[in-house]
């Protein structure tokens, strides 16, 4: 490994899981003790349970190891000294060339293993949201204890809140503004939020016209579009901030003048892409937003049909959007809060780097033609 990694995982070790990263030794440390983390599980396998998993970007040397091209990829680390994370540790791809072979003699997994079936899920989400990575293990039939999610209580609530909001007008056009609808209202959104929402949704999905399995996916992503919509409320200020706090930080130390000129062209254009992709994550907000006006607003059920049927593309660049931003705001508020360390002229390109390459992979994905502006 190199140095940027072993000290992007000493800093894992004291950070809780984000977007990017489902730190599962953090969860050993801080619940290993309790019942549920070893009853419901996340893998079966304990040193998996005990490993760190990433969205990681693919460098230019590391697109072969796969058969089919790829940007972002699932990476599985296991630290060499769960105690002491600088000094590394051994990495595989989820999907690598020979992965089977690789499961089956570093871990003894089989391709059938259950293990297998888990970082399949996991590979195949956008990001590693905690809600959104409960509500995919779910719905693959994977229910890991709580301690699992680093998602509270109170912000399950806000959000089945912010939920019930945004289906009110469903609601009011199949009974109109009155108290029934309030009850209806929060019924609808416990539903959507629910582990299977598609057990009591039946006549939605037969005014829409799907089948059964295009309707699961389509409420999956549905959910997801709603919950991102609530985290881009939550984060847009933020996103903001350290957008203007990227122009003023300053490393500690003598900076040279190739380092000088790279760290300005690094503020500039970090600052513009922070912003420019909270815009375009609003533009992809607004696509869900003109098809669910279409069903509700407009009579036009066809509208939001295409809309769930084209949704996992657009999901899929929602998340990677989302999931640069999430990520550069949560590690922005762990690096450089009160009372942290300062930070020198390498360790700071090495962040822009980071988030820089985040930002990019969040620009490839292209919106469907039928829903471009």
């Amino acid at each position: 490994m190199t140095d940027r990694t072993i000290r992007n995982l000493a800093h894992l070790r004291r950070s809780a899981s984000t977007a990017r990263v489902l730190n599962l030794l953090r969860v050993w440390r801080d619940h290993g003790h309790e019942s549920e983390w070893a009853e419901r599980p996340v893998f079966q396998t304990m040193v998996l349970n005990r490993s760190l998993i990433m969205k990681h970007r693919l460098r230019r040397d590391e697109v072969d190891a796969f058969y089919l091209r790829r940007q972002v990829a699932t990476k599985v680390i296991i630290p060499l000294d769960s105690a002491d994370l600088k000094s590394g540790g051994r990495y595989l791809f989820v999907g690598q060339r020979d992965y089977e072979r690789v499961m089956r003699e570093v871990f003894g997994i089989a391709a059938d293993h259950p293990d297998m079936k888990t970082l399949a899920l996991l590979d195949r989400l956008p990001s590693l949201d905690p809600f959104l990575l409960r509500e995919q293990l779910r719905r693959g039939g994977v229910d890991p204890a709580i301690c699992y999610f680093s998602i509270s209580d109170s912000d399950l609530q806000r959000m089945s809140s912010f939920v019930e909001n945004e289906v009110r007008p469903l609601v009011t056009l199949s009974l109109g503004p009155d108290l029934e609808a309030v009850g209806s209202t929060r019924r609808l959104a416990a539903k959507i939020m629910s582990n299977r929402p598609t057990d009591h949704m039946e006549s939605l999905r037969t005014t829409l016209r799907l089948a059964l399995e295009e309707y699961e996916d389509g409420i999956f992503c549905w959910k997801g579009f709603l919950y991102y919509k609530w985290v881009l409320t939550s984060l847009r200020v933020e996103a903001f901030g350290v957008a203007d706090a990227v122009k003023s930080v300053r490393p500690v130390g003598k900076v040279d003048r190739e380092a000088r000129t790279w760290l300005d062209r690094g503020r500039s254009v970090l600052h513009e892409r922070i912003i420019e992709t909270c815009h375009e994550a609003e533009r992809t907000l607004a696509i869900y937003d003109a098809a669910f006006a279409g069903l509700t607003d407009q009579n036009r059920p066809a509208s939001f049909r295409e809309f769930l049927l084209e949704s996992p593309q657009l999901f899929s660049k929602l998340g990677d959007q989302l999931g640069a931003i999430q990520h550069i705001v949560s590690f922005w508020r762990f690096r450089f809060s009160s009372g942290s360390s300062g930070v020198g002229v390498d360790e700071l390109i090495d962040i822009f780097m980071d988030f820089e390459t985040g930002l990019a992979a969040g620009q490839v994905g292209k919106i469907p033609s039928r829903w471009a502006a």
